[in-house]
Formats: structure tokens, C-alpha cells, sequence
């Protein structure tokens, strides 16, 4: 939900940084963003609009990933990502500590890599 709340071009950001990769989102992030702007009113709902029009208007694909019996979607993103884009310090530290790559906004900025890219 970058996009909306920092005017953040995330997707030329990610190219800039990840030139080589391909961009995926579980299907499960999209229903979770999708439940978000039902919910949601004012700014949450703008970002979770904004993030599905990325999604849908971008060369980002989703993969249909479901989540196992009663997993949270932050414990599915750690067991399916190898590198993970969030703003969450709680999740940018769960996925250090398993090793995973992370690419997080700074500054309010740009997007910046911590972690090796096995490039």
C-alpha cells in the first residue's frame, strides 16, 4: 500500500532494485487486500484500492497460493516468499531471522534490500 501513502512508483523501484526478477503476489494478499477496502474507510481503503489496481494494471503476477488450515497470512508469506517486500517490522524481522531477503521503503523514499539476492 505504498503506492498511495508515500507517491512512491513501487514498481519502477523494484525494477530499479530487482532487474532480474519476476514480481508475484499470492492470491491470498490479494483477498486480504480485497477484505481491506471493504472494511476499511479513509486512507486504508485508498491503499488497498491503489495496491489491487497495481495488480491488476502491472507486470505483477498473481499465483494462486491458498493458506494452510488456520495460517495467518503473515506465517504463509514467510513460508512461500524467498524475498519479501514489506513495511512490517515485525514481519521484516521474522523473515531475517528465517534468512529471507527484504526489501522495505526507506525514507519515505525508495525501496531498499537487506539480505543476500542470489543473483
Amino acid at each position: 500500500m505504498i503506492p498511495a501513502q508515500f507517491h512512491v512508483d513501487i514498481l519502477a523501484e523494484l525494477e530499479r532494485i530487482l532487474p532480474n526478477y519476476v514480481f508475484v503476489v499470492p492470491s491470498f494478499v490479494t483477498r486480504e487486500l480485497e477484505n481491506i477496502k471493504k472494511r476499511s474507510k479513509g486512507k486504508d481503503k485508498i491503499a488497498a484500492s491503489v495496491a489491487l489496481k497495481l495488480i491488476d494494471s502491472s507486470t505483477i503476477n498473481v499465483i494462486d497460493v491458498d493458506l494452510k488450515n488456520k495460517e495467518r497470512v503473515d506465517d504463509a508469506l514467510l513460508r512461500i516468499s524467498k524475498v519479501l517486500c514489506t513495511n512490517d517490522r515485525g514481519l521484516q524481522k521474522r523473515a531475517r531471522n528465517k534468512g529471507l531477503t527484504v526489501v522495505y521503503l526507506r525514507q519515505k523514499k525508495y525501496l531498499a534490500v537487506e539480505g543476500y539476492l542470489g543473483l
